[in-house]
């Protein structure tokens, strides 16, 4: 209930902030990731939460509502933690690699770090619901990945591509506790040899 209340709040958090962009003249989306500029860093706390058009937030919401709810489900400080550390590496990485003169926006920064998190995290806790997630993902966001190579100019492949890389770093650092109870077990598990 909590992650479901959670992301639904988010959600309408960034209708609320378009809504209060359009108004504006669009003014507030001129706040996202100015690649290499000192001014651009600030991007990174405000570019996820900003979007171009009514297309583009409409095109975002129902990935964030759905990949953001399995985020958070296994537990909402572990599904924050991972949304910190997608939101800055995603944010850091674009902010050095996208092209001079360029402002990033959008939430797939989130959505493609969600959709890498969910698919990896399994592997690194070796828990079955964990994998089965991430196969449902795999099977219906699967294709999205194409996303994080370079197609269409006017679509940041690198906020795609270090979004799923900071998804990648949080499923890592976020299945510590998991990856030292199996090396306990296996521990206790050895015999005891007598010389």
């Amino acid at each position: 209930m909590q992650a479901a209340v959670f992301v639904g709040a988010f959600t309408a958090l960034l209708w609320i902030i378009e809504i209060i962009d359009v108004a504006s003249g669009s003014r507030l989306e001129r706040n996202g990731i100015q690649a290499r500029s000192v001014e651009g860093l600030w991007g990174i706390l405000f570019a996820p939460v900003l979007h171009d058009d009514w297309q583009h937030l409409i095109a975002n919401t129902v990935p964030i509502l759905v990949l953001g709810f399995l985020v958070l489900l296994s537990g909402l400080a572990r599904g924050l933690a991972a949304t910190g550390i997608i939101w800055v590496v995603g944010g850091f990485g674009t902010w050095l690699t996208a092209g001079s003169y360029t402002n990033t926006i959008g939430a797939s920064i989130l959505i493609f770090g969600f959709i890498a998190y969910l698919l990896v995290r399994g592997f690194f806790t070796r828990k079955l619901g964990q994998l089965a997630i991430g196969v449902v993902v795999f099977a219906a966001y699967g294709s999205a990945l194409w996303g994080v190579l370079p197609s269409d100019p006017n679509i940041s492949w690198q906020g795609h591509l270090f979004g799923a890389v900071g998804g990648v770093i949080a499923a890592r650092l976020l299945s510590a506790d998991a990856r030292a109870d199996r090396a306990r077990v296996k521990a206790l598990d050895r015999p005891t040899l007598r010389p």
